[in-house]
């Protein structure tokens, strides 16, 4: 399957399962995971790639992510980079991974989301300009995750 535009996008994530769209969620913070170095948040993203992981784990994780979230924006309300926002926007990636279900919601579209933000904070930061990359790479992500 080929993926172009955030429309096809968001239509191939609609049609996966709950825990498939926790799996791929998993795999978009993981491809910005290099942002952060709260190991919190790399937990949290190695526990939601997880297929087998009971709701009690899912539980502990988000519970952990949310914590590093809620610290890295309060560090960010100081004197505050444009890493550490990256850093803060990978901590709300892996809380969309390992959040609790709601009816109606996207945790993969919320990760991706919010992945794209760290990545363009990043990209601030180090002066390359704003490109969407990392959109494209998100589409690659799915299509071969659909794949498998």
């Amino acid at each position: 399957m080929n993926i172009g535009n955030d429309s096809e996008f968001k239509a191939a994530l609609s049609y996966l399962s709950g825990a498939a769209r926790r799996l791929v969620a998993a795999r978009f913070a993981e491809n910005v995971l290099a942002l952060s170095r709260d190991a919190r948040v790399k937990s949290a993203v190695t526990a939601a790639k997880r297929a087998d992981i009971a709701d009690a784990e899912l539980a502990a994780a988000y519970q952990s992510a949310k914590a590093a979230s809620v610290d890295s924006y309060t560090q960010c309300g100081h004197e505050c980079d444009w890493n550490d926002q990256a850093s803060h926007f990978v901590a709300e990636a892996a809380v969309a991974c390992v959040k609790p279900a709601e009816p109606g919601a996207n945790p993969a579209w919320d990760a991706a989301m919010q992945a794209r933000m760290a990545r363009t904070c990043e990209t601030i930061a180090t002066g390359s300009g704003t490109d969407n990359a990392e959109a494209a790479a998100q589409y690659r992500i799915l299509a071969e995750f659909l794949k498998a």
